[in-house]
């Protein structure tokens, strides 16, 4: 599938309770495949209030492009949907939202924090150093390994990440160095 397709539902309930839904499906084949339903039951299962801001924010991580967004990302977003949400907001949110396992926070090299929805499937990151571009993949290859590695060594992986560091070799990269393409 080239694009992501989202599909929201706003229940009758109330503005702010029901049967609110993201699914949000991978964009392409080199993300794993498969559906995550975003469910104003995950905040109430985090101890969180069903708000306007989280769900607007959730929305946001479920459709945007790029998928790794920073909270001055998401806040312009905010803003250009004349959406009433402050940056300090923006920031609260995302906190809270790490803290239920409902995002992931990364720190990929040089660029400040950025954020993903929390989809349930392992995947990994390549990240280009002149544009900032960051890829995601699933190698089974590469996971079996690490675990041979793992059992080698006499060790039992509970969790990893692994992110590889390289550049693009994109022509029309817009960050590359002119004197590199």
């Amino acid at each position: 599938m080239s694009a992501r397709k989202v599909q929201s539902f706003v229940g009758h309930e109330s503005r702010w309770s029901g049967a609110i839904r993201c699914a949000i499906m991978a964009r392409d084949d080199t993300r794993p495949s498969g559906v995550k339903h975003v469910e104003t039951s995950d905040l109430r299962k985090a101890g969180l209030k069903i708000t306007l801001p989280r769900l607007k924010i959730l929305e946001i991580l479920g459709t945007a492009t790029p998928r790794h967004m920073s909270a001055e990302d998401i806040y312009k977003h905010l803003l250009e949907s004349h959406e009433d949400i402050g940056l300090a907001t923006v920031y609260r949110v995302l906190t809270q939202f790490e803290a239920a396992g409902l995002v992931t926070r990364h720190h990929f090299e040089g660029t400040t924090a950025v954020f993903e929805l929390n989809e349930g499937e392992h995947h990994d990151h390549i990240v280009c150093l002149d544009c900032g571009k960051v890829e995601e993949f699933m190698d089974a290859g590469i996971e079996e390994r690490q675990r041979t590695v793992a059992a080698k060594l006499q060790f039992e992986i509970k969790d990893h990440a692994m992110i590889l560091y390289g550049r693009c070799k994109r022509v029309n990269c817009p960050s590359r160095d002119k004197d590199r393409r």
